[in-house]
């Protein structure tokens, strides 16, 4: 059986979009977007392929999860903080789970190497999952986060989720980088992924080479369908009007 997938009428509003999350596992939830090439950032970072929607959508995802899941080259890359979160937020977290924690940031790190905007909120301190080994070549990490040692030299990710877990720590979003998502993948650990494919061409980093072109800007196409088949979603994107009156 197939199914069209039509686009509606209207612009689907924010709050209409985030309803849909708000069944959070308990467990991981994986949250991630790529360009249509698939490419999960522009320039290193991934807002280029973002847009308004779908950073309301990474904020909403955020209210509803115990702590946020980061890799040490995202975070380093996105010049990640602490979370924040609206006065709404914070109150449908009071009513639906009783609490007024803001999620923590949690970052994977082997070396302990994080930019300073994570500690931008002392009241906030983040969660650094990292190895018995740094945690003893930089004591001074403990200075301003809270560590969480998961393994000797390497970070044990199962272990880590556990140690989560023990600390009421249960719904857990992930927001990549990449790497991090496919150890989390290979450890069979990801209980629900969230995928927002960004209607843009970007160019991977793997097709660079000297004198090679290079996008500027990502390119953006217009979704031609979306059509359903035994749980695969097949798009068509096409070129907008403006470039094909144009050639």
């Amino acid at each position: 059986m197939t199914q069209a997938v039509q686009q509606p009428k209207r612009v689907m509003a924010p709050e209409e979009l985030v309803a849909l999350y708000r069944d959070p596992p308990d467990g991981l939830r994986a949250n991630m977007i790529l360009s249509l090439d698939g490419a999960a950032a522009f320039d290193g970072v991934a807002g280029p392929l973002s847009d308004p929607n779908d950073q309301s959508l990474l904020l909403a995802l955020r209210s509803y999860a115990d702590v946020v899941l980061v890799g040490a080259g995202t975070v380093r890359a996105e010049g990640y903080g602490p979370v924040r979160l609206t006065a709404e937020q914070l109150a449908e977290r009071r009513d639906r789970w009783s609490t007024d924690a803001i999620p923590p940031i949690a970052v994977v790190t082997h070396t302990g190497r994080v930019p300073a905007s994570l500690f931008a909120e002392p009241a906030q301190r983040p969660i650094l999952i990292t190895t018995a080994l740094a945690a003893r070549e930089r004591p001074q990490l403990a200075e301003h986060a809270d560590l969480l040692i998961a393994g000797d030299s390497a970070v044990n990710l199962e272990s880590a989720l556990r140690t989560l877990n023990a600390r009421g720590m249960r719904r857990i979003l992930c927001e990549g980088g990449p790497t991090l998502l496919d150890e989390l993948v290979a450890g069979d650990l990801v209980d629900e992924m969230c995928l927002t494919i960004s209607p843009t061409l970007a160019a991977t980093a793997t097709t660079a080479r000297p004198g090679a072109p290079a996008l500027t800007v990502p390119t953006r196409l217009t979704l031609g369908h979306a059509v359903t088949l035994q749980n695969y979603v097949y798009l068509r994107y096409v070129r907008g009007n403006e470039r094909q009156a144009s050639t």
